[in-house]
């Protein structure tokens, strides 16, 4: 049995100050989901699907969706107000997408097998992918999904606040997800969360995360259209910038009894692009990874 990976490429990256999907990082030029993309490909992965705003596909095409269709099948999908549903009326002010769950909903008519979702601007490490991987073959078709869970002290930066989902677990079931928008590193070393305010709420630098690495079977399409329509109704007219967030949606189906969620430890390293500052550091760390012989020279021969 094969597996999907659904990359999750339309966001705007606001905080970032550009199109950080498509920003080079790597030593040749390498983009961070094609790291995601070689990764998935030696762990078994055998079909990618690129979510993305219209527009993107040519360029998308053109950087490694071409290059990776001479050896997995590749589907475009596309994330935009023609797929919300017709009931809704979107506000003239309204710019920005409906937020993750819209993102995998998009894709329900290309993905047929269990996939994992994951973040195009962000770097899981090589055996995120295996362990993945090998889960998504045991799930069963319907009630099941996993989670890879990264130590909170690794996906917060220096440069700013980071939204992350804090969640906790119980013999390797995930037990409650917090969708905490606002988790500052203090210069004492100390985590918080200061949406109320400063000095905010003391968090566990231990605490396993969400970094939207997730693992799926196609049954979760209706739930996730179930969820949206719902999360759409309950929307006030003025809300032009609320998303429908993949955590809230799995601590919801969680605390029904309709879904278990595994969690997935690993050793792999996590880094990602929130602010611009931090694309120095990551560029330094993949550099290094090509060095030491995790990755080829380049991800483009």
């Amino acid at each position: 049995m094969g597996a999907t990976l659904l990359i999750m490429a339309a966001g705007m990256g606001s905080r970032y100050g550009g199109n950080k999907q498509v920003d080079s990082l790597g030593p040749n030029g390498e983009i961070l989901m094609e790291y995601s993309i070689h990764d998935a490909i030696r762990a078994g992965f055998d079909h990618v699907v690129f979510v993305i705003k219209p527009g993107m596909q040519e360029l998308i095409a053109s950087i490694c969706g071409d290059r990776i269709a001479k050896k997995i099948k590749v589907d475009y999908a596309f994330q935009d107000f023609s797929s919300v549903p017709s009931f809704y009326h979107i506000p003239e002010e309204r710019t920005k997408p409906f937020g993750t769950v819209h993102a995998v909903l998009v894709a329900k008519n290309v993905i047929h097998q269990p996939f994992a979702v994951l973040n195009a601007d962000d770097y899981y490490g090589v055996s995120a992918f295996k362990t993945m991987y090998d889960e998504l073959q045991k799930l069963k078709p319907e009630g099941e999904a996993a989670m890879v869970g990264y130590e909170l002290r690794n996906t917060v930066s220096k440069n700013g606040t980071v939204s992350r989902g804090v969640c906790k677990e119980q013999d390797g079931k995930l037990t409650k997800v917090v969708e905490t928008l606002k988790i500052k590193l203090c210069e004492n070393g100390e985590i918080r969360d200061i949406d109320k305010g400063e000095p905010g709420e003391l968090l566990d630098p231990l605490a396993p995360v969400s970094m939207n690495f997730w693992g799926f079977t196609p049954w979760v399409f209706g739930k996730l259209e179930e969820y949206f329509v719902g999360f759409l109704k309950g929307l006030a007219p003025d809300a032009i910038k609320a998303e429908c967030l993949l955590p809230v949606f799995v601590d919801t189906l969680m605390h029904s009894g309709e879904m278990t969620v595994d969690v997935l430890h690993t050793d792999a390293q996590w880094f990602g692009v929130t602010y611009k500052e931090d694309k120095p550091t990551v560029q330094a760390d993949l550099r290094k990874l090509h060095e030491s012989g995790v990755y080829p020279a380049s991800l483009h021969e």
